[in-house]
């Protein structure tokens, strides 16, 4: 016990000595970053430097309209991933084999040993399904969780795998709005009969914002590009140094809740077995 009133100082002290000369400098050190990183993912300069990510941009179809001002998105995502120090794998306009060739061919990328994350992003129009390859067919989300899961990928076994994805996932609005100018949504219908899938969660370190909620549309501007990408690069580009991804996904749907065009859509942050806190430029 520690003695009372004037007594206790010295006896801290005491304790104090006793316990630093059994731990060496070292060791104290590696205590102390333990302690103070606990919950955050471990980053290194190597891992940042081998950095990679995939990003598919689907702008004309054949049978669906184009999705003009994609163009604009894809300009801005591949700026932000470059940034924050990812090599971009850039692929255009493809139809639903190729992106799972593309797919499947960045899951194997020699960059994925070393590196600590990776960023999947899709834009392209869609349904709850999934996304629509140039071929007007569906390439369903999940697809891309089986190929960069352990089993598949054990390269990024524990490390982060950010999804983002820019598409409607049905035809209804997310809320009642009045626009003085036109919008244009990538909601597109699929010939097929869409239901709601059950997910189970297997995979682990996955964490996925897609543009907004089942059965409602994504607004796109035909100058800008879309509301979703534009928060994205805005969010990131300001609070990226201090915040980790689940808080940074955060903020993106807050601004959605807080835009001057009011609340038109709402991202859906989805499927997330994150076990710590990812910061990106490393903590």
């Amino acid at each position: 016990f520690l003695p009372v009133k004037n007594g206790w100082e010295k006896e801290f002290a005491r304790l104090r000595a006793e316990f630093m000369s059994t731990v060496s400098q070292k060791n104290l050190k590696q205590l102390l970053e333990a302690l103070v990183t606990d919950g955050i993912l471990n980053v290194t300069e190597e891992s940042i430097s081998k950095r990679v990510a995939l990003l598919i941009t689907n702008k004309t179809f054949n049978g669906y309209s184009t999705r003009h001002g994609a163009e604009k998105d894809e300009y801005e995502m591949h700026c932000m991933l470059a940034d924050l120090g990812y090599d971009v794998v850039k692929y255009r306009n493809l139809t639903v084999k190729v992106i799972e060739k593309a797919l499947q061919k960045f899951s194997k990328h020699p960059h994925l040993v070393h590196t600590d994350s990776v960023f999947v992003v899709i834009m392209s129009h869609g349904s709850l399904k999934g996304v629509c390859g140039t071929d007007c067919k569906p390439f369903e989300i999940e697809n891309i969780y089986k190929s960069l899961n352990t089993e598949n990928c054990p390269a990024l076994h524990n490390k982060p795998k950010v999804i983002i994805i820019q598409a409607c996932r049905g035809g209804q609005a997310g809320s009642v709005v009045l626009h003085d100018e036109v919008l244009t949504t990538d909601n597109t219908t699929i010939g097929i009969n869409i239901e709601t899938d059950a997910v189970v969660h297997k995979e682990k370190d996955f964490i996925s914002l897609l543009s907004c909620t089942p059965n409602t549309t994504s607004y796109r501007d035909e100058s800008y590009g879309s509301y979703f990408i534009q928060y994205i690069v805005e969010v990131f580009k300001e609070f990226a140094d201090v915040d980790h991804i689940e808080e940074l996904f955060r903020k993106v749907m807050q601004r959605f809740e807080e835009s001057e065009f009011g609340e038109i859509q709402m991202p859906s942050k989805d499927r997330c077995t994150l076990t710590k806190n990812f910061y990106l430029p490393g903590r």
